[in-house]
């Protein structure tokens, strides 16, 4: 398994786990949430079974061949997924692991296990509330900064229908008014992001074939379709979240576009004749800008011959001299004190 998102090292909430190893022996475990190191991995040689579902397509593409698990990767798990307990990362966004809550315990039922770990700072607190209408669940060990939940469902959970935590809002831009729509977790904040906003300012001629790269809930594809309704429009994203966001705009707004999954240019495979992102650079709770950085180094190869490269980043990036060196040139078109747009031909 490659390290580029995912420590061989345990993560601290993994080690609380595996402190509580008598939990797992024989069971039937399903691993979901923020799930950051190689540990659900060594739980085979505890569980009867492990399978783990991710949002994420970077780790799931690091454990979709691993023949010791089952790797389920969607907005939603598979119905072919029977397990009697499961171990929830806790998510950085408590509306996300409120989304899998619900979605896990509808899919598994009355009699399902769960263990929830997690950073403290990260709100794990919030299980004892959000596990009120399935069951109880308590805290059962504390170290490192981190929290051990055991718990049961024994209620029959509400019947999970993604479509209920679509977030719905409108932006508007250049007297134009677009819906968009937001699952939790996805970057977005109820209204058109300053940084995008400053992108889609600063971007003209817009032409051909377009790939949003990093697209969230679509919003900066979306207006591009919009404005130019004779470009081709590809999005995508790590994050099935995102994936399933960027669809319901596009199609709450009678747009179209191909909106696919890939783990920075994993699944990229045609050129373009422009770039556009409002690059990633958080990683769990922390900062990693490894896939900012990738993406930029290796534009070229998926650019067409004069195609264009821009980007909004936060002006304390380093990106330009990254840009000269793959592109061999970069243009500042706009900056505030803030955010910075970049721009580069091929």
């Amino acid at each position: 398994m490659s390290s580029k998102y995912f420590s061989a090292q345990n993560s601290a909430p993994s080690q609380i786990a595996e402190r509580q190893l008598s939990y797992f022996q024989g069971k039937h475990l399903l691993v979901a949430g923020e799930i950051e190191d190689q540990f659900p991995l060594r739980l085979r040689q505890t569980c009867q079974s492990v399978a783990i579902f991710t949002t994420h397509y970077g780790y799931y593409r690091q454990i979709a061949d691993d023949s010791n698990v089952t790797a389920y990767f969607g907005a939603t798990l598979s119905d072919d997924c029977h397990a009697d307990m499961v171990l929830l990362y806790w998510p950085k966004a408590k509306q996300e692991a409120e989304y899998l809550l619900a979605m896990l315990m509808t899919k598994l039922g009355p009699g399902t296990e769960i263990i929830v770990v997690g950073e403290n700072r990260s709100g794990i607190k919030s299980i004892e509330t959000l596990f009120e209408s399935y069951g109880i669940i308590r805290k059962y060990d504390a170290a490192r900064r981190c929290s051990f939940y055991w718990g049961e469902c024994s209620q029959t959970p509400e019947q999970f229908n993604m479509q209920d935590w679509f977030k719905t809002y409108t932006v508007n831009y250049q007297h134009k008014e677009l819906i968009v729509k937001s699952l939790p977790g996805v970057f977005s904040h109820g209204k058109l992001d300053i940084g995008s906003q400053l992108l889609l300012d600063n971007l003209s001629d817009m032409h051909g074939d377009i790939l949003d790269f990093g697209c969230g809930a679509g919003v900066i594809g979306t207006v591009i379709a919009a404005q130019y309704p004779s470009v081709s429009l590809s999005m995508c994203d790590v994050s099935a979240l995102a994936i399933e966001s960027s669809k319901a705009t596009l199609a709450a707004n009678g747009l179209s576009g191909h909106v696919f999954p890939s783990d920075i240019y994993s699944d990229v495979t045609d050129r373009y004749d422009h770039l556009i992102s409002n690059p990633p650079f958080h990683s769990g709770l922390g900062t990693s800008y490894h896939a900012s950085e990738t993406f930029l180094t290796q534009s070229p190869h998926y650019l067409k011959p004069r195609g264009k490269l821009s980007i909004v980043a936060n002006s304390f990036l380093k990106y330009p001299p990254l840009i000269e060196q793959a592109l061999g040139n970069c243009n500042t078109l706009a900056k505030t004190n803030k955010f910075a747009i970049y721009q580069a031909k091929h």
